[in-house]
């Protein structure tokens, strides 16, 4: 089974300095029939103008993900990434995947410190398999080659191959798909599938995606990505 959600029918958001579409019902947006799909609750496309950001702000028991496409995001917790001597510089920038763990209760802000460039992210969130973790953060880079015309890796729970660990049943994969580049992935029974288009377009299981655009699937043998123009996709692997 195949659904489609089209870019334009996503929730959208416009605060200024803050330009955000919601993939599911978030803040304001509200529809009952879009609340995630398995274990994934949030994907928000975010535009942060210039030399503005969130302010210091909490959350708790949830695995969040941030994936840039443009631009840098700075970020600073209460665990002291981002601050002076902490043991993680706290900023991502293209190719890096950043996770946090909020797990019993975690402060932190995301600016765009640039006088002059709009930073570009995907903000995702997931249910953890379990609450009351202690908080826990990490960054990785994942460069273009690694991605070139295939799914790699980003995210999973063990952190196999490589990828940033979440205490969540769900993996994230990340590829890039021009021309003739092509990737198969095998679906496992009883599993969700959902496809999100960072940018560009490619088909998927004979779907034409473009930028924004997602697929999920259940019950199908086999995910099949194709004819990518100036592809980046995100691909989650969820618990039903």
């Amino acid at each position: 089974m195949l659904q489609l959600r089209k870019s334009a029918d996503r929730g959208y958001a416009d605060h200024g300095w803050l330009k955000s579409f919601h993939s599911f019902s978030f803040a304001d947006y509200y529809d009952p029939a879009h609340m995630g799909v398995g274990n994934l609750r949030v994907i928000n496309e975010d535009r942060i103008a210039p030399g503005t950001g969130f302010g210091t702000h909490g959350h708790r028991d949830m695995e969040i993900v941030s994936y840039v496409l443009d631009g840098a995001l700075a970020h600073k917790d209460s665990m002291g990434n981002g601050t002076a001597g902490g043991a993680n510089a706290g900023v991502i920038r293209p190719g890096d995947v950043q996770r946090m763990s909020a797990g019993t209760g975690v402060m932190h802000s995301e600016f765009n410190h640039a006088s002059d460039a709009t930073t570009h992210f995907l903000q995702i969130w997931i249910l953890p398999d379990r609450r009351g973790i202690a908080p826990g953060y990490e960054q990785k880079h994942f460069d273009a080659a690694s991605k070139r015309g295939r799914l790699a890796l980003v995210a999973a729970p063990d952190g196999a191959e490589g990828a940033v660990t979440i205490h969540a049943d769900a993996r994230i994969r990340a590829g890039l798909f021009d021309g003739p580049e092509r990737a198969e992935l095998p679906l496992a029974a009883g599993r969700l599938t959902y496809v999100h288009m960072a940018r560009g377009q490619l088909t998927a299981n004979g779907q034409l995606l473009k930028a924004g655009d997602a697929l999920a699937l259940q019950a199908e043998e086999r995910l099949v990505l194709e004819g990518g123009d100036n592809a980046e996709v995100l691909v989650f692997d969820l618990a039903a």
